[in-house]
């Protein structure tokens, strides 16, 4: 199992745009067959951080993700809908393993 952790840099002025590019992603996530664990905004502190978590059975899973997500109507449709905002100013993508005992 792998989860995927990724930091955005986001517009602050464009807050409510951001959270429906999050909503748009959460099913689209489980429709690939991972797990989406959520997104987090800002509520104190830094006002233009965001965080996601999801998870997939392997890394593998989540590369055939990664690729069918670049064919899919409604993933073409989110990453469209992020570029036309412009809510997202940068990202990193980050990887981890669990560790449960």
């Amino acid at each position: 199992m792998i989860t995927c952790f990724i930091r955005y840099e986001i517009d602050p002025y464009k807050l409510e745009e951001f959270e429906h590019y999050a909503k748009l992603w959460i099913p689209l996530v489980n429709k690939f067959g991972g797990q989406h664990n959520g997104y987090f905004l800002p509520l104190e502190g830094a006002n233009n951080i965001a965080l996601a978590l999801f998870t997939f059975p392997s890394f593998s899973d989540y590369e055939k993700y990664r690729e069918d997500s670049f064919k899919d109507e409604e993933c073409i449709a989110a990453f469209d809908y992020a570029k036309k905002t412009r809510c997202i100013v940068s990202y990193q993508r980050s990887f981890f393993k669990p560790l449960f005992s």
